[in-house]
Parts: structure tokens; sequence; C-alpha cells
């Protein structure tokens, strides 16, 4: 199994409009950050996680031609605002492109995209898709295994999720605030997780960086991985920070498990 982070940023990207601030000034490439998504594949199957306003930038960056699925984390503007990109991943496809999320966030997407999501709008050159409840349980996209991990962040219904294949684990959760017991135990012993880390003090609806730490430290996954990362973070200033068996993610950066 493959990750590949096609943007590890929060919800404005970095360097963040008329921002004059060290980071978004920066020429490091890895302080430029688009909207956070990932990109899970094994040798037959590739799943995009969230369809965010950068979907089109990082297709075309990194080649992504052909995708199985989208699986939705929660219903903000920086996971879901692309969705109409996804008519390019619709054309070569016979069926719908499956969409998985909780039962809110597909709610919020048929508001959204009702004539993409209707039942009697599936013509080609749209988005044609099919909404796929998962309802918290896990399920299949081809060969790879995943599990809802519910976690709360702002006011919505917002899942993480474990992906399993070929005998490999990632765990994604890029917006958090709070984490329930079961979900920690969902969590615990994975061979990578990533995880969100908005900025150093604390904030109200994303865990700060020490946040994220302290977390990390009780999962105990073989690799930690911080992502969702805001303009105050500098990305060298945090690996210096961060325990050894923890980065900082960036755009481009691919884990092979």
């Amino acid at each position: 199994m493959k990750v590949l982070f096609l943007g590890s940023g929060t919800s404005t990207g970095v360097p963040v409009i008329g921002c004059d601030c060290a980071v978004c000034r920066s020429t490091d490439e890895h302080n430029k950050r688009l909207r956070s998504s990932v990109l899970i594949s094994s040798p037959s199957t590739t799943i995009l996680v969230d369809s965010g306003p950068d979907l089109r930038a990082q297709a075309l960056r990194y080649g992504l031609r052909a995708i199985d699925a989208v699986i939705y984390t929660h219903e903000h503007l920086d996971h879901v605002a692309g969705f109409d990109d996804l008519r390019a991943f619709c054309w070569q496809r016979e069926e719908p492109l499956p969409l998985f999320a909780g039962e809110h966030c597909l709610a919020r997407l048929r508001d959204m995209y009702p004539w993409a999501l209707a039942k009697e709008q599936l013509y080609r050159g749209y988005v044609r898709a099919s909404c796929v409840n998962h309802a918290g349980k896990p399920f299949l996209v081809g060969d790879i295994e995943v599990q809802p991990v519910p976690v709360i962040h702002a006011k919505v219904e917002t899942y993480g999720y474990v992906f399993r294949a070929g005998g490999s684990s990632f765990g994604y959760v890029p917006d958090i605030k709070e984490m329930p017991t079961r979900s920690r135990d969902l969590l615990r012993n994975l061979d990578a997780l990533a995880m969100d880390g908005l900025c150093f003090p604390f904030h109200h609806t994303h865990l700060s960086i020490d946040d994220n730490i302290a977390l990390m430290r009780e999962l105990a996954p073989r690799a930690g991985y911080v992502t969702h990362i805001g303009h105050r973070v500098e990305y060298g200033a945090l690996e210096r920070y961060l325990p050894d068996f923890m980065h900082s993610a960036y755009d481009g950066l691919e884990l092979s498990l």
C-alpha cells in the first residue's frame, strides 16, 4: 500500500492570501501547502480521500488519471469544494464513481450538487457518482479494507479512516479536536498515522502540535505525521521539534508501507 499526500495544509492553504508572515513568504517548497488530501493505492486499487478546492491542481501535479472511489472525512468546504473536478475521473467509467461518507456529509453533498447525485442525472461529461453511507462500519474498496473512525471536530459529523492492504496499515485523521475512547482503540499500533496539527497554540476546533504529539505517543504508530498544517508553522522548525518517530507531512510526500 502507498500513501501520497496531495495536500498537507489547512483550509486557507499556505501561503495565505494577503499574508506576509515568514512562512507565507518562504521559498522552501515544504512550506507551500495545498488543502489536505491523500491518495491511497495498492497495485489494483486507488482511493482519493476528500475532493478539496485544490483537486485539479493536485491531479495535474501528481499525474492522477483514475480513481476507484472517493472517501470523505466531513462536509467542510476545504474537503469537498473540488467536487466538480471529479468529472474527469468519470469519463472513462461505465459505472458511477462511488462516494463513501457518513450520513450528514452525503446529505450536504446532495444539497450542494443535486445535478450530479440525482438518479436521473447520470449523464456522460458530468460527474456521475453514487453515494454510499458507510454508517461508521468497515467496508472494502477493491483490495483495500477501510475502517471509519469517528472523531469530534467543530459541529459536524467527522471521520478519520484506517486503511489496510497487503499486511500494512495507515491511519488518516486530518480534522480532529477530540477522540473518543473507542476511536483511539481503532488507531493504535498502526504502521503509519497522519493526524491534524494545525498550530502550536490552542485551537478550539483542531489539535495543536503538542496535542498531536501527546496523542501520537499514546497511539504508538511506527511512524507519525502531522498534517492539516497552518501558516504559522515552519517546516524545518516543526521537524526539529517533533520526537524521533514523527515527521511533518508535506505536499508530495509518498509513503510505501
